[in-house]
């Protein structure tokens, strides 16, 4: 598997009922502390390994920093990877560090599995439901938290969802038929939502009212707090999505905002999916939703009512 139909990760066969699942993911700080820093970066590297359906195994540092940045800052980024690669049950074996003005801190991540198993973001059929298993909201929020604009109490939501491994929501979902999934990260929901129909040649229909949101993100949306990536997303969407009915403008943009170690997204079959969805809001976390559905292809790719 490939970059063919913007799988979160590639696949290589190394025997039949063998392959190696590998991934690579960093970005400069989006939170001031270093140790959450850290954290986040791991877990959203992980992530596009629980996106295939499997586990992460090994990892390997990728740090730039600049000579100015105290040890102990430097020390704490790299503190907070490692304990999240231990959270996931994965070993951190090394990696490598370069000068650079700006810090950016991420992983490459190695996992194994059947390849049978391995899940994909193009295998969604008409009739499946979408379940999103966290929050939307982490770019506004995060570009609020820069200027100022939320206490850190207020702030503290989005840097739990963000440094939450996807884990545990990762091995919920095998225990179900699942025929796709994707974590939504950069391109935000709405993105990666064409993702999915693009490579499964269906449509996908969002359910705007459905969609979980982290606190104050709407409202900080409503008085225009967004990140540059949420207008570039919504650039590269026009004529890719079709609005039903009165989708509040608020929700066309928190549907674009891009996320930064955001859910996975999940296609299967109606009656197993709302089982699933009520397993994760019991077991796993209370924002688990299903926000859409799978649809023969229509006027467009992404439709959302």
């Amino acid at each position: 598997m490939g970059f063919d139909t913007s799988d979160d990760a590639c696949v290589y066969r190394l025997r039949d009922n063998l392959a190696v699942i590998q991934t690579v993911d960093f970005f400069p700080p989006m939170v001031d502390d270093p140790y959450a820093f850290g954290q986040i970066a791991a877990a959203n590297a992980l992530s596009d390994i629980y996106a295939m359906g499997a586990k992460p195994s090994l990892a390997m540092n990728l740090l730039c920093y600049p000579t100015c940045l105290a040890q102990e800052t430097v020390q704490a980024i790299l503190a907070g990877g490692y304990e999240k690669v231990k959270e996931a049950g994965a070993v951190i074996a090394g990696g490598h560090t370069i000068q650079d003005p700006e810090p950016k801190y991420g992983l490459c991540v190695s996992g194994f599995a059947d390849p049978a198993k391995i899940l994909r973001n193009s295998g969604a059929q008409p009739g499946d439901l979408l379940i999103l298993t966290k929050p939307l909201g982490i770019g506004v929020m995060t570009t609020a938290a820069k200027a100022d604009l939320l206490t850190a109490a207020e702030f503290s939501p989005a840097i739990e969802s963000m440094s939450m491994l996807n884990r545990a929501a990762c091995e919920c979902m095998l225990r179900f038929p699942v025929h796709a999934c994707t974590d939504v990260t950069g391109f935000g929901l709405l993105g990666h939502a064409l993702e999915m129909g693009l490579g499964s040649g269906a449509s996908i229909r969002l359910f705007s009212d459905a969609l979980p949101l982290l606190p104050k993100a709407r409202e900080l949306a409503e008085m225009g707090i967004l990140p540059a990536g949420a207008y570039e997303n919504m650039r590269y969407m026009q004529g890719k999505v079709t609005y039903r009915g009165k989708v509040a403008r608020v929700l066309r943009d928190l549907i674009a905002d891009p996320q930064t170690s955001g859910g996975l997204l999940i296609a299967l079959s109606a009656a197993p999916a709302r089982k699933l969805c009520e397993r994760l809001a019991n077991e796993v976390t209370p924002w688990a939703r299903i926000v859409g559905e799978v649809v023969d292809h229509g006027e467009n790719t992404v439709i959302v009512e």
